[in-house]
């Protein structure tokens, strides 16, 4: 006979925190948003990994891409950049955000002499970037010959057809640092010169990298980055159960600080062959994460294989339809509650401390604070992350409205087999997401400011300085489908439909 569990498979929108005591010392700028990545010895050793603030971005090509890791990682957490493309293309994707931030950054932005202005145009549209390298052969470490800034030209006073060499900063009249100098002697240059950016040569005047004054401006700036050792953005990288093989060396080489397989279902062999796999070879230096669970017996199952984070949801997303295709799958407040449960028993067990992700199921920003609360260490965001400026889709005017494009992995769009590999043929045979659009919002920064305000004055109102006093002092209620009316605006006319969120 099929097994039944008891209570009802609930959602967030179904629970309210009551508020506990508050200290005059429970002041929203006193709260900590730290949280661990990865498995560690609690009590014993701190975590490898930790993120400032407790969200990492999905594994999805319509959310985690370059700008997107370096962007979130600038705010204190980790962009899993999608896996499903070439291996090749996802490796470079991780180079690209371990250069960003190391303070010597690669000139992906390069051109020749004989190149027109319409040239540098069109590269600085395709990179963003406005400083451009002049090298002999228009590669990244070919001889430096002078650099074009946006101060250099004048587009309404030129027909576009002059050429770089005529209007670009010659070598000569650059300020540059020789290879070997340190970040903190490149930086002391930029301040001592007033300049935006130093380029860095080899002896036989060769381009090596660019130091900028924004990356100093912006550490400054944002406190909370999660840096590596080498002060270079913290990046997470997605992988399947077939290629990990040759994936995982690639995305180790190219300096992946974390790895997560990807898959709409992780209690399985295939995750439990390919975490093998990495332990026999890598050992515990590979952090990778695992999943999806819903219940207490799949977390065990990933934890003891060797994960070292699990992740939580089916079929919950914005963009998911396996509940509907499938039926299968949990409310997510019901798998987090549970799955949190088991967490902790397995630590007091071992003595080993496994994070838990929730994967799925926010809406709303409040969704985000009960996910916490009920004991996830940290949270997997797609819709949310898929309607910033550093998301990798476009941004398109749907009768009048700015939206941003947002496709699921298990959408026809992606085709991300892989995802949802059960050990039969290469293909998708059927979709279990959806192709749609989500209301742009803007700037990663902006929206993100707004959502930790939220989470921490939450906090506040029930006592908590930290998310584990938070999840040791929550108190939830179930509600009733007419106190969730109640608890939005109703019964008046709104003026601006845009303060409701």
């Amino acid at each position: 006979m099929a097994f039944y569990y008891e209570d009802l498979s609930r959602t967030f929108s179904e629970f309210l925190l009551v508020p506990g005591y508050s200290p005059e010392t429970c002041i929203p700028s006193a709260v900590s948003l730290k949280t661990p990545l990865v498995k560690y010895r609690k009590g014993v050793e701190e975590p490898a990994l930790t993120l400032n603030v407790p969200m990492v971005s999905a594994i999805m090509q319509s959310v985690s891409g370059v700008k997107m890791g370096e962007a979130l990682a600038r705010e204190g957490g980790i962009a899993f950049i999608f896996g499903s493309q070439s291996i090749e293309d996802e490796a470079e994707m991780v180079r690209k955000v371990k250069r960003s931030k190391s303070g010597f950054v690669e000139s992906d932005s390069n051109i020749t002499p004989d190149s027109t202005l319409n040239d540098v145009i069109a590269l600085s549209q395709k990179t963003g970037h406005s400083t451009i390298a002049v090298t002999d052969d228009g590669t990244l470490n070919g001889k430096l010959l002078g650099v074009v800034t946006s101060r250099d030209y004048r587009v309404s006073r030129m027909d576009g057809n002059e050429k770089v060499s005529s209007f670009m900063t010659p070598f000569e009249k650059l300020i540059v640092g020789k290879e070997g100098i340190t970040l903190s002697e490149a930086n002391d240059m930029i301040w001592e010169h007033k300049l935006n950016q130093l380029p860095i040569i080899t002896e036989d005047g060769r381009l090596s990298s660019f130091v900028f004054r924004k990356d100093y401006s912006e550490h400054k700036a944002n406190p909370n980055e999660n840096l590596d050792s080498k002060k270079r953005y913290i990046v997470g990288a997605g992988i399947n159960t077939r290629d990990y093989k040759e994936r995982v060396p690639a995305l180790v080489a190219a300096g992946a600080d974390c790895l997560c397989i990807d898959s709409s279902e992780g209690f399985s062999a295939w995750q439990k062959n390919t975490l093998a796999w990495i332990r026999e070879q890598y050992g515990d230096s590979v952090k990778v994460g695992a999943g999806n669970v819903v219940d207490a017996e799949g977390f065990r199952f990933l934890a003891e294989c060797g994960a070292d984070f699990v992740k939580i949801g089916i079929g919950g997303g914005s963009i998911c339809i396996t509940r509907e295709t499938k039926g299968i799958g949990r409310g997510q407040a019901s798998a987090v509650i549970d799955v949190a449960k088991a967490r902790d028993e397995y630590f007091k067990e071992t003595g080993i401390y496994v994070p838990i992700c929730s994967d799925g199921g926010i809406v709303y920003d409040y969704h985000m604070t009960l996910a916490l609360a009920m004991g996830a260490d940290f949270l997997m965001l797609g819709r949310y992350f898929a309607r910033f400026d550093e998301s990798p889709s476009n941004k398109v005017n749907v009768n009048g409205v700015y939206m941003k494009e947002y496709w699921g992995e298990g959408s026809f769009r992606a085709r991300n087999w892989q995802r949802y590999d059960m050990g039969g043929k290469k293909n998708l045979s059927f979709a279990e997401g959806v192709d749609s659009y989500v209301p742009y919002a803007g700037s990663l920064h902006d929206n993100l400011e707004v959502t930790t305000s939220k989470i921490r004055s939450t906090m506040c109102n029930c006592g908590a300085l930290s998310l584990e006093e938070f999840r040791n002092k929550a108190k939830l209620t179930v509600i009733s489908p007419t106190s969730i009316v109640e608890g939005g605006a109703h019964d008046v006319l709104l003026k601006d439909r845009s303060e409701v969120k």
